[in-house]
């Protein structure tokens, strides 16, 4: 368990957007909401990049 110093204001506006009944479950949403995000954009850039090539198909070589 971490104890970390909230906004509250924030912290019910998280529990608002969310659903949440605690500013816990809030924060873990938004944490997790969060690093899926990141996850898409860097997936994203590793196709822009050429990085991944969607065009390759594997199983017709």
């Amino acid at each position: 368990m971490t104890v970390t110093d909230l906004d509250n204001q924030a912290a019910e506006a998280l529990m608002r957007f969310y659903g949440a009944k605690t500013k816990a479950e809030a924060v873990r949403r938004a944490i997790d909401e969060t690093v899926r995000r990141h996850k898409r954009m860097a997936l994203m850039e590793a196709i822009d990049s050429g990085e991944i090539d969607l065009t390759h198909d594997a199983r017709a070589a």
